[in-house]
This record gives structure tokens, sequence and C-alpha cells, in this order.
């Protein structure tokens, strides 16, 4: 079972052995999953609880505000992630002008060693850690050897050239190039949220459609894209187009989040949504009409549904390929 433990107050005494990854995971992207994937593997071999380690508000709030980033995942998206990748717990640590005030050799001492009883310890090359980051990962390696602990320095993923970085995976999510931003986090980038009512105008003049009040902090660029649609409680899913803008056509003035699903609802109206985008088909534009609008959103859908065939097909050739492998 996957535990939560949200202060050092609940961790429970003598925890540990573990090994233990800790840093802000903002994406969770390949970079990050690689580290996951090295401290399950450590624990699978030694019989260690395996745990990550991350920060509540995001440290840069403390201690810079004016240079906080755009998050891509809620705290809840970032837990359902870890215990996906195979962890067996999470300390969200609240990040505090204390907590920020610790030298780095406090930090390790207190937290991971004290309280946490790490005996693996896997960070990034830039980690950084401690009052004023002043901690790196050669004295993180230093600190292993005095409290006892393993340290692995894991090198970054690198796509195309680029080092895959949080702040990376935001600037192609923000210029709307959702397809390579899939390709640096392993999964296509979804933004979650609740269920709002529109207008009402689109779904009288052209198609029906489900609007989302978005809890992710960075969204794609404006425009048309080829989503996902799956409500979280549930667990139904959809094949869906999905318009990032303002409803020129109907002269609308606030930014609205509006997915047509291309299947049949098969049950009441979701209360949450989670929007997962493929691909962008098509930058928002203004009609002459809703009739040309409707015409647009079928060509649209069309299109939609021959990249989700093409993916279908792709997906059963490279299963077929390793069953033969």
């Amino acid at each position: 079972m996957f535990s939560v433990y949200r202060s050092l107050g609940e961790i429970p005494a003598a925890f540990g052995p573990s090994a233990v990854t800790v840093g802000n995971f903002d994406g969770v992207h390949l970079g990050h999953a690689r580290i996951l994937r090295e401290v399950v593997q450590i624990g699978r071999e030694h019989g260690w609880i395996t745990l990550a380690l991350t920060f509540d508000p995001h440290p840069t709030k403390v201690v810079a505000p004016d240079r906080v980033p755009r998050l891509l995942t809620s705290i809840a998206a970032r837990l359902a992630l870890f215990e996906q990748a195979g962890l067996q717990a999470a300390l969200v640590l609240p990040f505090t002008p204390e907590i920020a005030r610790l030298a780095p050799e406090e930090f390790v001492e207190q937290i991971l060693v004290e309280k946490l009883g790490a005996r693996a310890v896997v960070v990034g090359a830039n980690f950084r850690f401690g009052r004023n980051h002043a901690g790196d990962a050669a004295l993180l390696g230093a600190c292993g050897r005095r409290f006892g602990f393993e340290v692995r320095i894991i090198d970054p993923v690198i796509w195309r050239g680029k080092v895959v970085s949080s702040s990376a995976v935001r600037q192609l999510i923000s210029s709307g190039a959702v397809s390579q931003a899939a390709h640096m986090l392993g999964r296509p980038f979804a933004v979650e949220g609740r269920v709002v009512h529109g207008h009402g105008v689109g779904s009288r003049e052209t198609v029906p459609t489900l609007n989302l009040a978005p809890e992710t902090e960075v969204l794609p660029q404006r425009g048309v894209y080829s989503t996902c649609t799956t409500d979280p409680d549930s667990g139904r899913e959809w094949p869906s187009v999905t318009n990032i803008g303002y409803r020129p056509t109907f002269g609308g003035s606030d930014l609205s989040i509006e997915t047509f699903l291309l299947r049949s609802l098969n049950g009441p109206n979701p209360a949450r949504l989670s929007i997962a985008f493929w691909r962008r088909l098509r930058d928002e534009k203004k009609f002459a009409s809703p009739e040309e609008l409707r015409t647009q959103i079928w060509k649209d859908v069309a299109a939609t549904e021959k990249f989700f065939r093409r993916l279908r097909a792709a997906q059963k050739t490279t299963i077929a390929k390793e069953v033969v492998s």
C-alpha cells in the first residue's frame, strides 16, 4: 500500500531502512522517472522502503517568491505518479522558513538520516539542497560517507539533443508543442479540474461540450487539440477534441477549456475531468458564422479519429514486436 506523510511528525518512529530520493519532481518527466526507477530497484534488492521526498509549496515560493515557476502537476497528481512508478511512500514536506534555514548537513542528518533512516539516496546531477542551495551532489556524497548511506547520482535524460527538465516541458506546453512535451514526459500532458457550466451558446449552435475549470497552473497555448478525456472517478474515457481559448465566434472574453467527446457518455455527467493533450490541430480562429465553425469542428473530429486510429495501430505493432522478441 502506498503511504503519504504530510509532515515530519507523521513519520513513524524507527522508519526505515529506506532508499530515498529528494526533489520537486514537477511534471514527473523522464529524468525523474529514471531516478524513481533506481530508487525502486535499490529497494527491491535490499528489502528497503522506497520513498520520495517532495515539497509543498515549491521552495522558491519561500526563498524567491518573484521567481516561482508555474507548476505542471498538482501534489495529488505527483503522488499518483509516484505510486505508479512503484514507490511505497512519499513525504510531502511543508517547505517553511525553518526548513529553508537548515544547512545542507543539518537537512541530511535531521531529515534523511534520523527521520527517514536513509541507507541510499538517489538524486539528479544538478541536485541542490540546504540553506542558499549550498549543498550539491559532491557534498551529499560526503554526507553519505559520514552518515553511512550510499549516494547515487543519475545523469540527465537527453531527448533530441535537449536535457529533459521541468522548465523545458513548461516551455513546450506553453507554446502548444504538446506532442514534443509528451516525449519528455513519457505520457501526454494532462489538465485536471472540475466540470463547470458554460454559456450554452456553443451547445445550441455547434456541438455539446463539457467545460473545465483547470487546477493546473500551466496550460497549452490557445488552440484546438486532439485529446483523450477521462473521468477520474469512474475511469470512463473518451477520445475528444478540446479547444482552449476565448470563443471568438461567440464574442467570448474569458479563457475557457471546452472538450467535445467523440463517444457517448454512457452514464451521468462527470464531476471532474482529466484531459490528456496528444496533438495540436490548429489555432483558434473567429468564424463568420456558427455553421462555419460547426463544419470546422467536424473536420477536427475526423483528423482526431484518424490520429487515434494510427496511434492504436502503432501500439499494436509495438506490442506484437515485444511478444515476438
